[in-house]
This record gives structure tokens, sequence and C-alpha cells, in this order.
């Protein structure tokens, strides 16, 4: 008689795990109080290619109790993410997954369950977080489990910065028995500095390439894995990663860095900081939120201007105007935020047709920074209503940045507001610092230099490119602009936008070759890009039949799971010996 062992995997996010949203792969067992689990070695191999990374984990861990041990495997990936191989090991075999979408799998774990063969199963109920049940680990044996993902790291300033979790001092039940972590890193542009400011790191360096090892024994992290590393930037860094065999269309990642002139190209800004001071934003949070404000103050550009707005049970505006930049304005307003207080409700549409009706149509790039910790509970609540409210008072087009505080926001309402205001989205979770957050996120943003950015490609045919439409692009940041081309050829490459009211462009010549398998990871970041983007549109404007069935064909294709799709790993060859061995 077959037995299968079956284990289904997806991601998640559910306040119990947001505890451990900074530790490294983990079992979490069924019942902590009988014991946790220890982990015998954990290696990472990270392969690091002009901003493309590859991370791929192997953990042992260990039952040193007297009885077995079931839990769930859970593991916090680095945002957009993308999971491409999982394995569990059983009876020394090693059983890896296939993507199947989310109701087959379903229906073949409920098959398990009549012949009473034990399976497994969680569905995909999230995002940020993997999980996996893993079956009861016997007294005194291992479970071996293996993961790799990919993700992109955006450089500022020609610096980039990796991370990983590697935070377990809650969770192993001992001292790990070896942590090995080895990096291979390749740039086009000439690699500088490579430093961790938390862990020794050996580094071998040979021109654009260099190798960085760490390795301790019987060890119990206590932080992150973090690695910087700096490449020299180009007058126009505009560089070309491609794949492509001679049996399909190709796939290509472009860089772009334009490092313009910083004293010629920063551009005059209009900015209105919205913030919330309901009730629910005392304590801690206001304090914060404050602190962040007066940073951005203090940090204006001498030609910008800016207004702040609070709001609760109504909006509050320190002036009907924005005010230029001066120390007299900079202090009264530093002073008005000081004194303000937390009560009262959330008037999210008052308060943001309120500062949209601040800006003036002009030729300076419009920012509106929103902060709230809630839902709207005064005055219009449905998100429709809001959104559409705010896109009639934008007459300026300003872009909208939305910081959701804590676990009660209305996600849909701030991803849909910043999507179609074309701005962007951050969380911030009660364990985060909210100051920080803010004061890093305005830092990015402070120095606009290229407003409504285009990239064109002549000569050679390219499609279905993401993301769209293209960000802004500040000081010292990137474009990553990754698609699909047809038969291969020269392209010119042209990036075109406005500064300061003109339209300027700039335009390099790469190679879009006819076969090129060097860069076998782009499939995959393509597809993840691809899927993020008919996710969005599923989560902001209702599913359809069409998008999910795009979303699942992707997801089998190229190995990726979604909420519609699951990991199945199943081994039809064990013996009853070797099944109940593993159980």
């Amino acid at each position: 008689m077959k037995r299968a062992l079956v284990f289904l995997f997806a991601a998640l996010i559910l306040l119990s795990v947001c505890a451990i949203g900074m530790g490294d792969g983990m079992i979490l067992p069924d019942h902590p109080d009988r014991g946790w689990l220890s982990v015998t070695y954990h290696h990472v191999t990270v392969s690091v290619k002009d901003g493309i990374v590859v991370t791929h984990v192997d953990q042992e861990f260990r039952n040193d109790t007297s009885h077995p041990i079931e839990g769930e495997y859970v593991f916090p990936l680095p945002p957009g993410a993308v999971v491409s191989d999982f394995a569990m090991w059983a009876d020394g075999k090693k059983l890896e997954g296939k993507v199947l979408a989310a109701d087959e799998a379903r229906e073949i774990y409920e098959d398990y369950v009549r012949r009473t063969l034990d399976p497994a199963l969680l569905e995909y109920i999230g995002r940020d977080t993997i999980s996996a049940r893993v079956f009861p680990i016997p007294a005194g044996k291992t479970r071996r489990i293996e993961l790799t993902y990919t993700e992109i790291l955006k450089a500022e300033s020609g610096i980039y910065r990796y991370r990983y979790p590697l935070d377990t001092e809650r969770f192993s039940a001992a001292s790990l028995g070896e942590v090995m972590i080895d990096v291979s890193i390749e740039t086009t542009s000439p690699l500088q500095a490579i430093y961790s400011p938390t862990h020794a790191v050996a580094v071998t360096r040979a021109g654009n390439r260099a190798t960085v090892h760490y390795e301790e024994e019987d060890v119990l992290p206590h932080e992150d894995f973090i690695l910087y590393y700096s490449v020299l930037p180009e007058e126009m860094g505009m560089t070309l990663l491609t794949y492509k065999t001679s049996q399909e269309n190709g796939f290509f990642l472009l860089i772009v860095s334009p490092n313009v002139d910083q004293d010629e190209t920063i551009l005059p800004k209009d900015l209105v900081f919205v913030l919330d001071t309901s009730g629910s934003m005392s304590g801690d949070k206001i304090a914060q939120a404050k602190e962040a404000l007066e940073f951005i103050l203090r940090n204006l550009n001498p030609d910008d201007r800016f207004a702040v707005v609070a709001f609760s049970d109504y909006p509050r505006a320190k002036t009907d105007s924005l005010l230029p930049v001066t120390p007299n304005n900079i202090a009264a307003a530093a002073g008005w935020v000081e004194k303000l207080q937390a009560d009262g409700g959330t008037n999210i549409d008052e308060a943001l047709t309120t500062a949209l009706a601040l800006f003036e149509a002009n030729d300076r790039p419009h920012y509106l920074i929103f902060l709230t910790d809630g839902e709207p509970t005064v005055g219009k609540v449905e998100p429709a209503e809001i959104i559409a409210d705010a896109g009639k008072a934008n007459t300026a087009g300003a872009r909208i940045f939305s910081f959701g505080v804590g676990y009660n926001v209305n996600t849909l309402l701030l991803d849909r507001l910043s999507q179609e205001n074309h701005g962007t989205t951050v969380y911030v979770t009660p364990a985060d610092n909210l100051e920080r957050a803010i004061s890093s996120f305005y830092r990015k943003i402070s120095s606009p230099v290229l407003t409504s950015p285009r990239v064109e490609i002549a000569g050679v045919k390219t499609y279905d490119a993401y993301p769209n439409p293209l960000p802004d692009v500040f000081r010292g940041s990137q474009l990553l602009y990754v698609g699909r081309y047809e038969e291969g050829g020269e392209g010119e490459i042209i990036l075109s936008g406005a500064v300061g009211g003109k339209t300027v462009s700039f335009s390099a010549v790469r190679t879009f070759p006819a076969v090129s398998l060097d860069a076998h990871f782009l499939p995959r970041v393509w597809a993840g890009r691809k899927i993020a983007y008919l996710l969005d549109q599923i989560r902001l404007y209702g599913e359809t039949e069409e998008l999910v069935d795009e979303v699942i064909e992707l997801s089998k294709r190229y190995g990726i799971i979604t909420p519609y799709t699951s990991f199945l790993v199943e081994n039809e060859d064990l013996s009853p010996e070797q099944m109940a061995n593993q159980l």
C-alpha cells in the first residue's frame, strides 16, 4: 500500500507571527511548554549579481526532548521576495515541491485525510511570511528543511544593503551548533566598499567580484546579518541583464541610475504633511510622529514650500496656504506640532480634501505624506467615497505617500489611495520605531531629480514590463524595470522625464542577445513582478476569473506560491515502516 508524506506551505501574516518578524526560519511547536527544537546547523548561501539576490537556506532541527514535537515552520521573507524552491527531507530522501492550484491541492489533501494517511495542510492567507506544517519529529531525531528565494536590492547613492534574518534568541532550545553564511557578489560597475556592521566577516576580492564568509559554532545569534556593499556610480548608470533561450522570448532587467548634477537638478517641491491625532494615536505613536514631522521640517530644502494638517474629528491646518522655508516659518510650525494632542475620531475624508486644496497647479513636484493608525470613523467612512473625493480634490496631481501605523489600519483604503495618486504605502508595526521609519522614507523622497519618468526601447520589441507606471527618481536612487523581449538586437534605451517643468532624456545603446543564459534567475523575477501587479489589481478592484487564472498559470509555470496556489511535496515511495518512523 502506497504511503504519502504531504507538506503544503504558503505565505501568511498573523499577529501571532508578527513577534518573530525579524527572526530566521524556526519551527514553532504546537505545545511550547513541552520544549523547543534545537538547530544543529544553519547554512546560508547568497548569490548577488547587480543587486539581484538569490538566497538558499539549509537548516537542520533536532528534537532533544523525550517525546515527539510537531509544529509550524515559519520564515519571514523580505518584502517583494519570491520563493522559488522548498524541500523537506524524510528518511534521508529529499522531497521537493511542485506548485498546484490551491483548490487542487486541497482536493488531494482531503483524499489523504479520507484514507487516514495523516497529511498536513496550511493554505495561503497572507504574505511576507511562509509557513509549512512539520510532521512530528521523534525524540532524538532531526528534520532538515531547504528554502530558496529571490529578491531585488535597490541602491541608495550606490550603496546596497542586504539583510538576512538571523535572530534566534527566543526560539532555539540551545545554542546553534553551526552558523555559516557565504555571500558571492558580482557587479558591473566598479565594486567599492564591503562592510557588515553586525558580524565579523572575511572578505576576499578580485576586481568586480568578491566573496564574504561568516561562520560561528555554538552560538545563539541575537541580531540579523546585515551586509553593505557599494559601487562607483556612473554618470548615467544603465545596466541591462538578460536571459533568453533559443526556444522562447527573452527576459530583461534594466537598472537605471541617473547620476545627474545634484546642485542643478534637485527640484523645489511642495509638501503637505497630514497627521492623524485621533485618540488611538496617544502615547508613543503621537510622540514619534511629532519627532518625525520635526525631522522633516528641519530637512526641507531652501526652495521648498510646506504645510501641516492635523486631524481627528475635523481637520486643522496651521495655515491656509503653503509657506516658504524660512527659520521663522519652520520654528512656528514646529511649535504648533509640539502642542498637538491625541483625542477624538478619525475624519480621513475631510483631512485629505483640506490638504489637497493647499496645492497649486505648477511645475513643482507635489507630495502629500499621510499618516494614520486606524479606520475612518467620522464623516464619510466608505473607502470608495474617500478615494473618489481625494481624486477630485487632487487637481494639482500630488503624489500621496501613505503611512499605516499598527494593525487596525484599512490597508485597502491606503493602498488604493496611494496607487491611484501615484505614490506608495508604508506599513509600520507597533514593534517598529515610527520616527525612524518616516525619517528614513523622507530622506529618499526629499530630493526629486526626475518626475514622471518613461522608458522607451527602440530597435527591440519589448512588452509586459513592470512597474507601470514608473515611480519618480530621487537623488541617489535607481529605477528597476523588468520585462520581456522578442528577437534580439541592438536597442536604444531612452529614459525621459521632467526636471523643473522641462522634459529631459538620457539614452544608451545596449545589446539584447538572441541567446543569453547567464541571468537564469530573471524569468522568476519577471514572473514575481507580474504576479504582484495582478494581485494588486485583484486586491484593489476585485477578483475576475481572467485575473485569477493568469495568476495561477504564472505561479505553476514559474514555481511561485500565491494566495491561489500552494507548494505540494509528496513521496509515494515511502514504505509503511519508513512512514511510521517519520511520524
